[in-house]
């Protein structure tokens, strides 16, 4: 089965803006890219603060546990560039990126609005979108810059990305690796779908109330949401 509703908010035959995580998200987490993103972050702090690999490492999982992002925390204790950070650690290779024709077909068919919110940069966004092949399918992306680097689940960037794109709550569904991120698109009145994942760090709060929908793959869920909204009246 692609997905499971545990609750229903608004029917995904009615979703106008779907907003869409991209690391893990839009591509497996099997295909290990943010193992590239975490070594370059390892060097960045090796060299940054002049510190050994294994200390590097750990201080990257303490920022992200305390901070929400190894970036967050950087900038907040040692006061590092983040455009230097972002620029350095998203220069990775997307060759183990696949095709997901599959994914291209169920977005292409979906009616709606498509946007990304990542705590990524835009940059690296772009990049993946192209890669991917859903360049087009995009009409916008809240990265971590235009949310002043407040990550998620902070409400800001959730509020910015609403207010910039004229999104209605009501008939947006949001769609995350990290169940901890849909509690504030919940609050705002967005319908939460989780993308289930092997990581448990991912899949702390995937119990609570804020989760309407759990995929298990991503393009069938897509798919048979076009089909609820491509659906005759009456059938």
């Amino acid at each position: 089965m692609a997905y499971t509703t545990r609750r229903e908010r608004c029917p995904l035959g009615e979703i106008e803006t779907w907003i869409f995580d991209l690391d893990n998200t839009l591509y497996p987490a099997s295909c290990r890219l943010f193992e590239q993103v975490q070594r370059r972050m390892n060097e960045y702090i090796c060299a940054r603060l002049s510190l050994a690999p294994e200390a590097a490492a750990e201080l990257r999982r303490t920022y992200f546990r305390e901070h929400g992002t190894t970036l967050r925390g950087l900038m907040t204790v040692d006061r590092i560039d983040p455009h230097e950070f972002l620029a350095f650690v998203h220069d990775i290779d997307l060759a183990g990126v696949p095709p997901d024709p599959a994914l291209c077909a169920a977005i292409g068919r979906l009616q709606g609005r498509k946007i990304v919110h990542t705590n990524g940069s835009r940059r690296h966004a772009e990049r993946l979108l192209d890669h991917l092949g859903l360049a087009d399918a995009f009409c916008g992306i809240v990265d971590i810059v235009a949310a002043d680097f407040d990550p998620k689940p902070a409400l800001a960037g959730y509020r910015l990305l609403l207010r910039r794109h004229a999104v209605a709550a009501p008939t947006a569904l949001m769609i995350e690796d990290i169940a901890r991120n849909l509690a504030p698109a919940a609050e705002l009145g967005m319908t939460t779908a989780w993308m289930r994942g092997a990581e448990d760090w991912a899949a702390a709060d995937a119990e609570a109330d804020c989760i309407h929908h759990v995929v298990d793959n991503l393009a069938g869920f897509l798919a048979a949401a076009a089909a609820l909204q491509h659906r005759e009246p009456g059938a």
